[in-house]
């Protein structure tokens, strides 16, 4: 589709590609806490294709 509406296959493939390599939500927050974050919780957003992650690091 990329190519055709843009002309740009690649940009498009990169976009994809980049959507399904990205962790879930529950992952995305359990990383957060591994990283130290505390009280770490999300938001779905648009029927879950955003979510908005926040968390506090004192």
């Amino acid at each position: 589709m990329g190519k055709l509406i843009a002309n740009d296959a690649d940009s498009y493939r990169y976009l994809a590609e980049s959507i399904r390599m990205h962790p879930d939500q529950a992952t995305l927050k359990g990383m957060m806490e591994a990283a130290g974050f505390e009280r770490v919780a999300y938001t779905n957003m648009t029927g879950g294709i955003v979510a908005l992650h926040k968390g506090f690091k004192l």
